[in-house]
């Protein structure tokens, strides 16, 4: 696996930390989907810190993450998108459509704390 995945509490936590491949982006959807239903997990964090590029299919897998995690009970948000990043998808006409993005992993823990209150 290319991206760590870490388990805190009642959270799933996957650090990228560099570049991946389609594949890899692939291999994290699964196994993110997968361990939200074996851990019982009510959100998972993505971590995206380390990336100087978010290109339209890693945008795409994001939301689709994001989509098939809300689809088993659980909420995903993404932390850490650099400015030049954020510049560079709004250019380019890229969203994250619904999915929650916040500044750093420690306020994605307190929306995530947020929204398991409700």
């Amino acid at each position: 696996m290319a991206v760590p995945i870490l388990k805190q509490s009642h959270y799933l936590i996957a650090t990228i930390q560099a570049a991946l491949t389609d594949a890899d982006l692939v291999e994290l959807r699964d196994a993110l989907v997968a361990r939200v239903g074996k851990f019982r997990s009510r959100g998972v964090i993505v971590d995206v810190t380390a990336l100087d590029v978010l290109d339209s299919f890693a945008s795409r897998t994001l939301r689709d993450i994001a989509c098939m995690i809300r689809l088993r009970g659980a909420e995903t948000v993404i932390v850490g998108i650099q400015p030049e990043v954020a510049f560079t998808m709004v250019q380019m006409g890229i969203t994250l459509e619904d999915v929650p993005t916040v500044l750093d992993l420690e306020e994605g823990l307190a929306h995530l704390e947020r929204k398991s209150r409700h």
